[in-house]
């Protein structure tokens, strides 16, 4: 299948099957990054199980009994819609992360995709949101609820698409954080959400109508 076929060294792979360990995160990490992310922990468990934890035995049996089944997906990321480049956000600032991404394959995505935190900086407790399935070259927003580190400086993470059986698919999205004492975009995000509370609140009495601060 296409994209599918991985030119494995075998000197590497004998390299691994022979390190005689039994720390069986240790294997599950190799295979993982073996497989270029293509699988979930979960995913690498199984068939390191079925093969008795030997590493080189799981991969043959991954291309063997899995690649001729897949059908995988396709992503293409189209460009930030918050926290673009040269944007800022204040320390320990709550914030929402949209990205624009698109359907770029011939056919529509499976149900149950999410988009899933792989790497580096998290920003928070949310490490995964659900996708709507996309239609061939449908385009889509999607946001993550995020929140800013307590000091300033530069962060990274990695998102990625993930089928609901634990295969990895598309591009990897990042999210690039400038933290910064000042900064405005958190800010500004949070401008709707405190007009909204504001209007909710009682009126004071001597305000009237649209002049919160009254009129002279």
């Amino acid at each position: 299948m296409e994209g599918m076929d991985v030119d494995l060294d075998p000197e590497l792979m004998q390299k691994f099957s022979c390190l005689g360990t039994t720390d069986k995160d240790v294997l599950i990490s190799e295979f993982q990054r073996l497989l270029g992310f293509q699988l979930n922990p979960a995913g690498c468990a199984f068939f390191l199980d079925m093969t008795n934890w030997n590493l080189q035995a799981a991969i043959g049996a991954y291309y063997d009994f899995e690649s001729p089944n897949i059908s995988v997906p396709s992503m293409s990321f189209v460009e930030d819609v918050t926290i673009g480049e040269g944007e800022s956000i204040p320390p320990d600032t709550q914030f929402v992360k949209t990205w624009r991404i698109q359907n770029s394959g011939a056919e529509a995505w499976p149900p149950g995709v999410c988009l899933k935190y792989v790497g580096g900086d998290q920003f928070g407790h949310v490490n995964m949101v659900m996708v709507r399935s996309l239609e061939p070259q449908e385009i889509a927003d999607v946001s993550v609820q995020m929140c800013s580190p307590s000091r300033a400086g530069m962060y990274q993470g990695q998102w990625r698409m993930c089928t609901a059986t634990g295969l990895y698919y598309g591009d990897v999205i990042w999210v690039i954080l400038s933290v910064e004492v000042g900064g405005l975009l958190g800010v500004t995000q949070q401008l709707s959400s405190f007009e909204t509370e504001f209007n909710t609140q009682p009126h004071r009495k001597g305000l009237h109508g649209p002049y919160p601060f009254g009129q002279s």
